[in-house]
């Protein structure tokens, strides 16, 4: 299992305010997770498959576990008005919210199509 590249403050609306800056210098891909979930255990071998094989520059990884940092992950969507979903990615830059998708939507072709769509 990959760990985030940044960690974020638990209240929600600094985490959206981390977030935004961050993604104004690279994209950044929030990855929202529990280990209790078999849809949620595929969809991180799918992320981990885009890692491996996208010959992009690949995003900054934010990951959030919903279980333990249910207040952040319910909140973040929540400042975003999205409705809470596990798995969840959201993928941020140049200091906005691009996409954002779930469950069966987080293939590695899912992944790879949002990072190209940035470049256009």
């Amino acid at each position: 299992m990959r760990t985030s590249d940044h960690v974020l403050p638990a209240d929600p609306a600094a985490a959206l305010t981390t977030l935004r800056d961050l993604s104004k210098d690279r994209a950044v891909l929030v990855f929202k997770r529990s280990g209790r979930c078999g849809i949620s255990h595929w969809a991180e071998s799918e992320l981990e498959q885009f890692l491996q094989s996208y010959k992009g520059t690949l995003p900054e990884l934010v990951f959030i576990d919903v279980l333990k940092e249910r207040s952040l992950a319910r909140g973040l969507t929540a400042e975003l008005d999205l409705t809470h979903q596990s798995p969840q990615a959201l993928l941020f830059a140049d200091g906005e919210l691009k996409w954002a998708q779930s469950h069966h939507g987080l293939d590695s072709d899912g992944f790879s199509e949002a990072m190209d769509n940035l470049a256009r």
